[in-house]
């Protein structure tokens, strides 16, 4: 049996909000802590996973895979690092350890000269209720001299549909 794969697809987002990009990430049984739940440093790592499914994986890093639904990161020079400036996570409700992967829902609150500010949804993957609400500040940055890159134009169009 193939596994799907963990690339999302646009779609409408649960709560009526407009547009997002869902991404199922597999929960693994080492994520849980001694409660059942899987553990708050292992939903960061959720966080990220379902970012890099959904806007691709920064230049410079990885190896070539599986495009991301929304092309942030295509065309951005090796030069340029994708940096993580905050993250901010609400737990709403346990997400527990299941068999089944939890349903991610990633979209763009704002896009700003140097940085967007990235929100997500985490859902049960069976009865899609929501566990964490949370928002990363993603900053583009000059690797050499440090300064802040401002998002291209493709970059800006790449985003208008989750907005």
């Amino acid at each position: 049996m193939d596994a799907e794969p963990l690339t999302g697809t646009v779609e409408p987002r649960p709560d009526g909000g407009g547009p997002g990009v869902r991404v199922d990430v597999a929960l693994r049984w080492g994520d849980m802590d001694a409660y059942g739940h899987v553990n708050n440093v292992r939903i960061a790592s959720i966080l990220e996973e379902a970012r890099i499914h959904a806007f691709g994986v920064p230049a410079g890093t990885g190896a070539a895979g599986l495009g991301a639904p929304v092309s942030l990161l295509d065309g951005v020079p090796d030069t340029v690092q994708a940096l993580i400036s905050e993250h901010r996570i609400r737990y709403r409700r346990p997400l527990e350890y299941r068999t089944v992967p939890a349903r991610v829902w990633v979209w763009v609150a704002a896009a700003k000269g140097a940085s967007i500010e990235v929100a997500y949804s985490i859902r049960d993957g069976v009865d899609g209720t929501e566990c964490v609400t949370a928002g990363t500040t993603m900053v583009f940055v000059d690797s050499v001299s440090g300064r802040p890159v401002r998002l291209t134009q493709e970059q800006r169009e790449a985003l208008t549909g989750l907005r």
